[in-house]
């Protein structure tokens, strides 16, 4: 059984003032494995995020269902983890506290809590601010506590909508080897939105490619490069063969977009 299946899941919007409905997702039919790491690109406004928030019950499909270990998924749960482009961390929460909140709504002892805590905390590379607020915080440092906080609630999936998105490309390649490293480690499911085509790459067994808008699945293509991975896989030969033929897929779904547009 797959760890997660979507079955012919599409999204529409009604339309504005009784007009035709707006077709965010075409449907779409998905298996992903258990420890996949599957990355999901494609031009802007083609679903990608749409598609993830559906998998996390923050929306509904239009059609179609989500399957999870065979159950269906009917809204959020503590069994997926989200981790969002934009910092939602609760500012007026310490690290820990930030941490600890699944786990205190969960009804976990304090102790219990405090324990996971200073694990994922270690884990993420913040020992020393457990006592720090936000806005003390790097953007990359925000975005560890973000990951440690999924993670602090054992999901059996990651959903990642472009988590390092806003990072300079330094701490965006640091960022990606750590969530690489705790993925080896924690052996999680994860789905993963990004628009940097190296990013999908490097990070992934299987890259997923959606078309225009309305969106749809157009490729999937496996990522045979070995883990462990290190930052020089990006110089290799078949590193580049791999991201020609994304770069391809993607200049032709962009362009599509750019003609519906003008």
């Amino acid at each position: 059984m797959s760890r997660l299946s979507l079955r012919g899941v599409g999204r529409s919007f009604d339309g504005v003032r009784g007009g035709a409905p707006t077709v965010a997702l075409q449907p779409s039919t998905l298996d992903v494995a258990s420890n996949d790491f599957i990355t999901i690109l494609g031009p802007s406004g083609c679903g990608k995020s749409t598609l993830l928030r559906i998998v996390a019950g923050l929306d509904a499909p239009s059609t179609g269902e989500v399957l999870l270990d065979g159950e269906a998924v009917r809204g959020p749960g503590a069994e997926r983890g989200m981790v969002f482009q934009s910092y939602t961390l609760f500012p007026w929460l310490t690290v820990r506290e930030n941490i600890c909140f699944g786990l205190r709504e969960k009804g976990l002892p304090a102790a219990q809590q405090a324990e996971i805590a200073q694990r994922f905390i270690a884990e993420v590379g913040l020992a020393g601010f457990e006592s720090h607020h936000p806005k003390q915080l790097s953007g990359g440092m925000q975005q560890r506590v973000a990951l440690a906080r999924a993670l602090a609630n054992d999901p059996k999936i990651l959903l990642l909508d472009e988590p390092f998105g806003a990072l300079d490309n330094q701490t965006r390649a640091l960022m990606q080897e750590l969530l690489l490293s705790i993925w080896e480690l924690h052996k999680k499911t994860v789905l993963f939105v990004t628009h940097d085509i190296d990013e999908a790459i490097f990070m992934a067994n299987r890259c997923i490619v959606f078309s225009a808008r309305p969106g749809r699945i157009k490729r999937e293509l496996a990522i045979d490069l070995a883990y462990p991975r290190h930052y020089t896989l990006k110089t290799t030969p078949r590193f580049s063969e791999l991201k020609a033929q994304l770069t391809e897929d993607i200049r032709t779904e962009s362009l599509k977009t750019a003609q519906m547009e003008r």
